[in-house]
Parts: structure tokens; sequence; C-alpha cells
């Protein structure tokens, strides 16, 4: 038996912009609590954080940040400071020290568990390849609000699947704009949910299929929390940050950027 689809109008079609029966199909965020604290949750999230998969994930964030500081190895051997927004375990920014000799590195995050889990790591991590003994790798407990660093002091500024956890992101922002030096380079990377709640499960299933269950569960809130395109772009627009632009990575990131000038 053959199936003949005769109506292959585009959803938008069948509903008018505002109408709520277009809505109730939207997937609508739902926010994620600020901070991550809980020892089993961190656990989870620092030891998927090893995983082929997620480690792929943060080497293709570091390649973007060193493509961002510039493309030039003689600029790039220029010592600077480069600060993790939300680092976490601490696994991108000792992957980056190892490209950046000489310079101040530092990360920040408002779990004391997981700046506990980022010194464990930074300490492993000096009893393997070396990274050059000039260069400075830091993790400081302290709040993306309310950053402790003087105004236009900042080369490089990083925050990787952050965004979605803030219930003001418009503070990180200004925050950004406020400690990056005028020719600073930018990248905030983040999850990107989905248009659509018939798209959810199987966005989640399919890009989550790589996490065992705890880290799964945590997966799937975050896409749930994180933001749209258009989301981002309005909140971009509306920031004090001159010369960043929005960038998608595949169905499942984006985020926005600034070279180095």
């Amino acid at each position: 038996m053959r199936l003949v689809l005769r109506n292959k109008a585009p959803l938008s079609r069948h509903f008018r912009v505002g109408d709520p029966a277009r809505m109730n199909f939207r997937l609508p965020r739902t926010p994620e609590p600020e901070l991550m604290d809980d020892a089993g949750e961190v656990v989870s999230y620092a030891s998927a954080a090893g995983q082929k998969y997620l480690s792929q994930l943060d080497d293709a964030f570091v390649a973007h940040a060193l493509r961002l500081v510039s493309e030039s190895e003689s600029s790039i051997q220029k010592p600077g400071r480069a600060l993790d927004i939300g680092a976490g375990p601490g696994q991108i920014l000792l992957k980056l020290a190892k490209h950046l000799p000489g310079w101040q590195l530092i990360g920040i995050d408002r779990s004391r568990n997981m700046i506990g889990q980022a010194l464990a790591h930074r300490e492993r991590a000096r009893l393997g390849a070396a990274t050059d003994p000039a260069t400075v790798v830091e993790f400081l407990i302290g709040d993306a609000n309310r950053l402790p660093f003087a105004d236009k002091s900042c080369d490089l500024i990083m925050s990787n699947s952050v965004l979605h956890h803030l219930k003001r992101p418009d503070r990180l922002f200004a925050e950004i704009a406020r400690i990056a030096k005028p020719g600073g380079a930018i990248l905030v990377r983040d999850l990107r949910r989905p248009s659509w709640r018939i798209s959810y499960p199987f966005h989640v299933r399919w890009h989550g299929r790589h996490y065992e269950p705890a880290m799964y569960t945590l997966y799937c809130a975050s896409v749930r929390s994180a933001y749209r395109p258009g989301e981002l772009s309005a909140m971009l627009q509306s920031s004090r940050i001159p010369g960043a632009r929005l960038f998608t990575q595949g169905r499942t990131h984006l985020g926005f950027e600034r070279c180095a000038r």
C-alpha cells in the first residue's frame, strides 16, 4: 500500500504568529539551578568530561579559542591572561595551557566541589606531559556576576556550557564587556534548545546517547534550559560587547565570539 501525503505545507502555514495553538508546539525554556555543587552531580560531570565524546567537544572549543586569539603563531607566543568563566573540573583550561606558553590562565567557578576537581586535575596534569614552566594555571571560587578582575584586564575570555545556568545572563555579558581588553578575544559557547516539543525527545536521545544515566539526566535538563539562536542574538544585541557575533555549531551548540584585534 502506498501512502500519499496530500498536504505538504509547512507547519507555519497552519498557524498564525502568536496563535496559542502554534505556541503549544514550541518547546519553552525551563531554567536550571544556577549552582551545580551536589557532590554526586559534580563527580558525574567530571567523569564524563574525560570520555571521548566530551573530550572531543572540549578539543573543538580549545581550537576555536586559539583561532580567535590569533592565526599567527608569533602572537600566540606573546604572554597574556585568559579567563575561563564556569571552569568546572578544569579540563578546557588545562588543554589550553599546552598551547599558550607563558600565559596566566585562570578558571573561576561558584562550586567549591568543581574547583576541588579542577585542582586535582591540575596536579595530575603536572605529572604528565609538560606545559611550559612559565605558564600559570589557577582555579578560584567566584561568581560570574561579580568577577574579581580589573577593567580591561583579560586578553581572552571564555565560557562553556554556563549561560543556561544563569538567572541574569545580562550580568555576565556586562562583566565580560568590563574586563575584556579592547582588542581581547571572547568565546562563549552553550547548548542549543530545539524549537519544537516534538523534537526534544529525539534530540536528547540521539545527542545524549554517549552519556551514562546520571550524566544523561543532567544533559536533558541542560538542553531544556538552553537558548535558541534568536533568543541569544537578542541578548547579544542589547549587550555592551562590541564586535561580537553569533555562531551555531550544528544542532547541538550555539554561542558568540570575538576575534582578538
